[in-house]
């Protein structure tokens, strides 16, 4: 071997130490709080893993299902747990490959959610239960209404995933993203990219919220840790995410479900209008209520309003 070739794989080592090193201290930086895990947290065993989960109140049961985005968690609901649970018993947990939940190295898809929804309103609530979703994981819940009506009661969509989305599924190109990405150092350095902290406080300003002033600090480090918990193993779910495996084509389930179903939106959020009215166009029964000044997390940002229209609703 010449001194070149010696040269190259003595860089190569020391850039792949260094980028482990810092994938190790950014993992260190973002879970030291340990936010997420409290006393009130049980754990489901599933066939693919442990969920964590939360109970508070007693009456008919509400599961609140976080969104499926990186960083999503059952943090999101926060402000609406207290007061659902006056009249309710409230469910809220971290889907398989999010939160406190296991975060097994696998292909993450609408099916699989859609088991595990299932098994949890059967094993674990017992009896029907009313769903409350935030972003894409609207279509999961549609699905588990269509596959087995006596699980779910009423459906509520906090700014449901836009139905052409849905339709998107794996290509080359998506393939070969998810791949990367699940690499051991390079990929989790490139995930670390996406999860940072400048990363998240971008999002939250363009995208979850429409008033910046209203973005609270334990909000993007909630979403900090809820995405390196456990070791960086939630750049699976992340790469089947953006690799589109988690969608699904709910157009038929939609208009065959009986289910009572009211969408909130934010007003403020691109295409809500235009997302509402597909939704309107394949089942004609379904109510909406638009949150003023708000975006993708109306439930963050304006809590009290967003409970004030699902009160009315249950």
């Amino acid at each position: 071997m010449n001194r070149r070739s010696k040269t190259i794989i003595a860089l190569a080592a020391i850039t792949t130490t260094t980028i482990h090193i810092i994938n190790k201290i950014k993992y260190a930086m973002y879970t030291e709080k340990n936010s997420l895990s409290t006393e009130k947290n049980f754990y489901y065993e599933w066939r693919f893993g442990k969920i964590c989960y939360a109970k508070t109140g007693k009456g008919n049961p509400v599961l609140l299902i976080h969104d499926l985005s990186v960083g999503s968690s059952s943090y999101e609901f926060k402000k609406l747990i207290e007061t659902l649970s006056e009249t309710n018993e409230v469910y809220t947990i971290d889907l398989l490959g999010y939160g406190a939940s296991d975060k097994p190295n696998m292909t993450y898809t609408n099916f699989l959610y859609v088991q595990l929804i299932t098994d949890f309103i059967k094993n674990v609530i017992g009896k029907k239960a009313n769903v409350i979703t935030s972003g894409d994981s609207s279509s999961i819940a549609v699905m588990v209404a269509h596959n087995d009506p006596e699980v779910i009661s009423n459906l509520i969509f906090i700014n449901p995933e836009n139905l052409y989305h849905c339709n998107q599924i794996p290509s080359k190109q998506t393939r070969l993203l998810k791949f990367f990405i699940e690499l051991p150092v390079f990929g989790t350095f490139v995930f670390n990219l996406f999860t940072s902290k400048a990363a998240f406080e971008n999002i939250f300003e363009n995208k979850y919220f429409e008033n910046s002033n209203d973005i609270k600090e334990e909000d993007i480090l909630s979403y900090l840790e809820a995405s390196h918990r456990k070791g960086y193993s939630d750049k699976y779910s992340f790469a089947s995410y953006i690799s589109n495996y988690m969608n699904a084509n709910i157009v038929h389930a939609l208009k065959e479900i009986n289910n009572s179903i009211f969408i909130l939106a934010g007003a403020n959020k691109e295409e809500s209008e235009t997302i509402v009215e597909n939704y309107i166009y394949y089942n004609n029964s379904i109510e909406t209520v638009y949150i003023k000044n708000t975006k993708q997390l109306p439930h963050l940002e304006k809590p009290e309003r967003v409970l004030e229209q699902i009160s009315t609703f249950l």
